[in-house]
């Protein structure tokens, strides 16, 4: 079984270099665990980082957290479906939303609960995912701030999360000025601007984040250390906290060029040959992990000579060219790990996860 290993020294070190560079400019921050899939040993290695807030898009994950931390204030991280409402106000402090309705609903369930339950809400800047259109926005607020066991806490936005639409400073002083316009029409204060994300990091670290934005959640940095506007690794961070360990289970040296008529396989391909390709041969090794668990497109392998040759259901299979490394069966092979890669590999079953020094 191949082996996701979690280092507990990297994400010490990630997590303190973003809370240094934040405390340092006032900005409160909470952590995104949707990655870790709800699974403790990784949840609780969060916990003992001292984070006071912890942000998730599944409530099992949110129920997790609070038996692991019952004080640690959860943030329920996209609009909550009305079969939701109950457990979202059981186990969620915080809900982001966008729909009048639904905010009536956690309302009504508030107060049955006898709780006050606080909402964020999130407003369209431009990536057309979730968010209150802004000339709708003030309108929409004066209905909420009526309702009773809720507790307007801030106003937000996403941005990069489905076309790409990336943050800058113009887009982040528009949310910060709708701030200003609830508090001046309505006379109350709006505690969080939360316009903060991974993706918005690297404005912070260019100066060019507007003071109004006073709230982050983060995840992606954290585990992975990227500068998403640069595709690269922020200097100082650790871009390898999670790691894959896959074992060799064949390895043998085959013709490059498959051999019969080709047709699609079983995910659609249809392979093309490369006329130079034809009477060459290359050793190929075969990895305990496949296509159920993670593409190979979101596997960065250590070894430079390793390439890709294609990859099955529960099968990923290696060109090493002339194996300069003298890899054997049984050998392990270990990669770094793109967002949806590790993503694939901690909502799998089949793979082993340990927290590594």
């Amino acid at each position: 079984m191949a082996v996701l290993t979690l280092d507990r020294k990297k994400l010490q070190s990630n997590y303190k270099f973003i809370d240094k560079r934040l405390k340092k400019h006032g900005i409160e921050w909470g952590v995104v665990t949707k990655l870790l899939c709800g699974y403790k040993p990784f949840l609780q290695e969060i916990v003992h980082l001292g984070v006071k807030e912890l942000h998730d898009s599944r409530i099992s994950n949110l129920k997790a957290i609070k038996e692991l931390n019952p004080g640690i204030q959860t943030v329920y991280i996209k609009p909550p479906a009305k079969r939701s409402i109950p457990n979202v106000v059981r186990y969620a402090d915080v809900s982001l939303n966008t729909e009048l309705k639904t905010i009536e609903m956690l309302s009504q369930e508030a107060q049955k609960q006898n709780k006050v339950h606080k909402i964020l809400i999130m407003i369209e800047l431009g990536d057309l995912r979730e968010g209150v259109l802004g000339e709708n926005l003030l309108h929409f607020y004066e209905q909420v701030f009526h309702l009773p066991n809720i507790q307007v806490v801030g106003i937000g936005a996403n941005l990069n999360c489905l076309y790409g639409v990336m943050p800058s400073h113009d887009k982040l002083i528009q949310l910060s000025l709708y701030k200003q316009l609830i508090e001046a029409k309505f006379n109350r204060q709006i505690p969080w601007v939360s316009g903060g994300t991974s993706v918005v990091f690297p404005l912070l670290q260019r100066k060019l984040l507007p003071k109004g934005v006073n709230h982050f959640r983060i995840g992606e940095l954290l585990y992975f250390g990227l500068d998403l506007f640069k595709e690269e690794t922020i200097p100082g961070m650790h871009d390898d906290v999670f790691q894959l360990h896959a074992e060799i289970i064949e390895i043998q040296e085959k013709p490059v060029v498959p051999i019969g008529e080709l047709a699609a396989n079983p995910s659609g391909e249809v392979f093309e040959v490369k006329e130079e390709d034809y009477g060459k041969k290359s050793v190929r090794a075969i990895i305990d992990v496949g296509l159920l668990e993670t593409s190979p497109d979101y596997l960065i392998p250590y070894d430079e000579h390793i390439q890709f040759a294609g990859a099955s259901s529960d099968m990923i299979v290696l060109d090493l060219g002339n194996n300069p490394e003298n890899l054997k069966v049984g050998d392990v092979v270990s990669f770094k790990l793109k967002y949806m890669g590790a993503l694939g590999l901690l909502n799998s079953r089949y793979i082993e996860k340990k927290v590594v020094e």
